[in-house]
């Protein structure tokens, strides 16, 4: 799922609310895989470099793709 939800972002250019929220709840069951680790990394890089915009204000952190939480 995690990876879908990525995917779509990649695929749209944006990430929205909705899908950053079903992230967060599928991090908190911790039922990640490394791909899908390896994906919200590149998530993170993208919408860090600005090539993903989120749906959410941009004043709000990511917290689910927290460099601690990734690496």
């Amino acid at each position: 799922m995690i990876r879908s939800l990525v995917e779509s972002a990649f695929q749209t250019g944006y990430l929205s609310v909705e899908s950053e929220g079903l992230l967060h709840q599928v991090l908190a069951t911790k039922c990640c895989q490394s791909e899908d680790l390896v994906a919200l990394s590149a998530l993170y890089d993208a919408v860090s470099a600005g090539q993903i915009k989120r749906e959410a204000s941009s004043q709000l952190p990511i917290k689910f793709l927290t460099q601690d939480k990734i690496g």
